[in-house]
């Protein structure tokens, strides 16, 4: 079964520039992520249908479908985790490789929660994730609290992982991603446990990075965030 785009996947149509006159140039972007005819099999089982994606710089795309239609399958081929049993992939036209420190640079992923300290306060763990990628103390310290404003954990910097609630603890994970520099974020049902509420900050933080350039790429069950963030909705058909 083959996944059915529920907008236009047309990359000149979602991704021209604006234009003041009909003489004007239009630029199209290339595709920043190419995914072709990706299918995933394992132990004879199809976990994958072949699937074909393009995403470009700043764009959204909404991974929808059933439980076991191959969201996760998808995000981890395309996060290098899994290799397809079809098809190929490419981020800014390199092969897909997670042992590449190049590849790792351009793209963050969250599949399940990142791992956790116990003995680490949440500022400590999002100012040990930024530390890695920024290049002086002082700049360190904003990025951490920024995004912890973004995401609305700035009074609960100080409390320790297992002080807080499921929902405050999913919103831990994402700034943890959120934290780092990316040009491609995939993310696996980012949503759960939030509330309406979070689920804005959510979005709002995803419409941020899409405004500086980034590609997401998001499997959701959440009508609410897939309207509210996605240009592309592309929804994967169930399999036997």
């Amino acid at each position: 079964m083959h996944p059915k785009d529920s907008r236009s996947n047309d990359l000149s149509a979602l991704h021209s520039s604006t234009t003041k006159n009909a003489t004007d140039p239009v630029h199209v972007l290339s595709p920043y992520v190419d995914a072709d005819a990706v299918s995933v099999t394992a132990n004879d089982a199809l976990l994958l249908p072949p699937t074909t994606l393009q995403a470009v710089p700043g764009q959204v795309v909404a991974l929808r479908g059933e439980n076991g239609s191959g969201k996760t399958t998808l995000l981890r081929a395309l996060a290098g985790r899994i290799k397809p049993t079809t098809g190929t992939i490419h981020v800014s036209g390199q092969p897909v490789n997670e042992r590449d420190p190049e590849f790792r640079r351009r793209v963050a992923v969250m599949i399940g929660l990142p791992p956790m300290a116990s003995d680490l306060t949440v500022f400590d763990h999002v100012a040990l994730v930024s530390s890695t990628w920024e290049r002086s103390p002082g700049s360190v310290e904003a990025v951490t609290r920024r995004v912890l404003d973004e995401f609305g954990l700035t009074e609960l910097g100080t409390r320790f992982p297992h002080e807080l609630s499921s929902g405050q603890t999913q919103v831990f994970g994402l700034a943890l991603v959120f934290v780092r520099p990316f040009e491609v974020l995939l993310l696996d049902e980012p949503e759960q446990r939030l509330d309406p509420g979070r689920v804005e900050l959510l979005a709002h933080t995803m419409l941020s990075r899409r405004a500086a350039g980034a590609t997401i790429i998001a499997a959701t069950h959440s009508s609410t965030l897939a309207d509210r963030t996605a240009d592309l909705t592309v929804t994967l058909g169930t399999h036997a």
